[in-house]
């Protein structure tokens, strides 16, 4: 296993990270499962465990908590908010309100008094940078959380927020979350640049691609994975969006085989080459998962290998633009451009 800095932080993470999406019944997993994978992910060098109150509605931050009883101090745990937790209305976004209530549960539920990252989940434009930066820079003087980030925020929103923090004096957001994948390239453009910038730390999700990048899903194959199931229109045939992305996985199998690697090896060993990236999580359901996902912990890519994954899939392009969840809202609701 490789180690990074975590941005500026001063805070050494591994390459590969656990994240616990799966971990309860999005992913169907029991305690006994979860508690296995961390203990085979600890075991493998990972340090970085990395879950969400919105994850099967607070059940992933309970099974983390479970899982690492008795080795707080061996982990560096990171969690996020904003997302709706129930229908009402203010149970969720980054209001001061919120974030503190949303903390001091996520705090109960993980068993511990403190996280290392704190994350928002996503950009909450109803809230100004100025509230939420302060909500954080005093739970981070209250010693709840240790340091803050962002995720999945578009790049001006990075800067926006830099820009707010020093305006008004208060800490900044030292890491930011996207999603990046070989399939997935757009951050390239903007966000990995302006994190570099600023000296953020980088931990991509799904450099997997939902799965399209484990292997699973390739042509004349029937797609039986889990997240197939769960959305099934990212593995729709008939949308030209999804048969651009089996063609791109078709051509990266061959890739990888020239080079002697796994496609799940191409994947994770391409985003960790990126001088921006710190690690990307992994998100496993099943021992055989993290068992394969574990073997791309040392992997390097050469030169070569790099340009025939670009002669793929150019750098900077999304093959699935509607997918990056971090559309301004303006391009989503048509009252918002209209007077």
């Amino acid at each position: 296993m490789q180690y990074r800095p975590l941005g500026r932080t001063g805070v050494q993470v591994s390459t590969l990270a656990l994240g616990a999406m799966n971990f309860g019944r999005i992913g169907r997993t029991t305690q006994d499962e979860a508690t296995a994978l961390v203990d085979a992910s600890l075991e493998a060098g990972i340090n970085l465990v990395d879950t969400a109150d919105w994850y099967s509605a607070g059940e992933s931050e309970e099974m983390v908590g479970k899982a690492i009883a008795g080795r707080r101090d061996d982990i560096v745990l990171a969690t996020k908010a904003t997302m709706p937790m129930g229908d009402e209305r203010n149970h969720q976004g980054s209001s001061r309100r919120w974030l503190i209530t949303a903390l001091e549960d996520s705090l109960r539920r993980l068993g511990v008094d403190h996280v290392d990252l704190y994350q928002i989940h996503r950009w909450d434009p109803n809230t100004s940078d100025e509230e939420t930066l302060s909500a954080l820079t005093d739970l981070q003087r209250a010693g709840k959380i240790r340091c803050f980030g962002s995720s999945t925020f578009p790049a001006h929103r990075v800067v926006q927020a830099q820009w707010a923090a020093r305006e008004h004096h208060l800490s900044r957001y030292v890491t930011e979350q996207p999603s990046y994948s070989i399939l997935q390239r757009g951050v390239e453009a903007h966000v990995l640049p302006v994190a570099e910038q600023y000296g953020l730390g980088v931990l991509v999700w799904s450099p997997l691609a939902s799965g399209w990048l484990t292997g699973a899903v390739r042509r004349g194959r029937d797609v039986a994975t889990h997240r197939s199931a769960i959305l099934p229109e990212r593995f729709d045939m008939t949308l030209a969006h999804n048969r651009a992305r089996l063609d791109a996985v078709e051509q990266l199998a061959r890739v990888a085989d020239e080079a002697g690697l796994t496609l799940i090896e191409l994947a994770l060993g391409f985003v960790t080459a990126h001088p921006a990236v710190t690690g990307a999580l992994i998100g496993p359901r099943t021992p055989e998962h993290l068992r394969t996902q574990l073997a791309a912990a040392d992997t390097v890519l050469s030169a070569d290998v790099l340009d025939a994954i670009d002669a793929v899939v150019a750098p900077g392009t999304d093959l699935a633009p509607h997918e990056k969840h971090d559309t301004p809202p303006a391009l989503l609701d048509p009252s918002l451009r209209r007077r």
